[in-house]
């Protein structure tokens, strides 16, 4: 026995290590690749809530996952910068004092604090100008995002929503083509495919997961509605 004590143990070592290796190697492996993705979505949830609530945009979370709407608002509001175009415009994007991209002092100067304009947060109304061209008669503005009187996002369903997302069809048919040589207010003249929005990012946003999609349309849900712009129904949130 005592001869065979050491080949055993120089064995029973050599294991040892070498599972010990193989442990490393897993974990630092793990660590190069580590799959964070729900630490990470707990935080995006954690910073939407934060910068609705600092913006002073009033939730309505009844009957609504919290999760989601933070998650949606972390999407709407750091990653698609939505009011960024679905607002009137530069000039009344943001709430006196909260505009970051003018110089620092005492409202209407930069306060340190951003802050958007909730009187026309994500309410549309913004012109892009002429469009397809400066001999254009057609003017295309940003659709009003906030929630009907029934509760839906510009009055969408939530599978219009993502088909929109994901195709830019243009549900309201704003801007369709017209005959050749036609050139009004209304007609899309041009190579441009009138069935689908012209200037919403939605290439850009057709990849996101149904998930993401999901969870900006119920933030869209939960924001007060804003009537309005012009050329949108009245009354829509009464």
């Amino acid at each position: 026995m005592p001869q065979f004590s050491k080949p055993l143990t120089a064995a029973a070592l050599f294991a040892a290590v070498l599972m010990a290796g193989m442990l490393i190697v897993s974990r630092s492996g793990q660590a190069a690749n580590d799959n964070n993705g729900a630490q990470d979505e707990k935080q995006m949830i954690q910073i939407g809530l934060a910068v609705a609530a600092s913006n002073g945009i009033t939730l309505n979370m009844n009957h609504k996952d919290p999760d989601m709407v933070g998650l949606g608002s972390y999407l709407v509001n750091v990653i698609g910068d939505c009011t960024g175009c679905h607002s009137a415009g530069p000039a009344t994007e943001f709430a006196p004092g909260g505009n970051p991209f003018v110089l620092p002092g005492a409202p209407p100067l930069f306060s340190g604090i951003k802050k958007v304009n909730p009187a026309t947060y994500l309410g549309g109304g913004r012109d892009f100008g002429a469009f397809p061209n400066s001999t254009a008669l057609l003017h295309i503005f940003s659709r009003n995002l906030t929630p009907d009187k029934t509760g839906r996002p510009e009055g969408n369903t939530l599978s219009d929503f993502k088909l929109i997302m994901r195709t830019g069809i243009d549900l309201d048919h704003a801007h369709p083509n017209c005959a050749p040589g036609t050139n009004t207010s209304t007609c899309l003249i041009g190579s441009n495919n009138g069935a689908l929005l012209q200037v919403m990012r939605w290439p850009a946003f057709q990849d996101m997961t149904d998930r993401q999609l999901t969870a900006m349309y119920i933030y869209l849900s939960a924001i007060p509605c804003l009537e309005g712009p012009a050329g949108e129904p009245p009354n829509r949130c009464h």
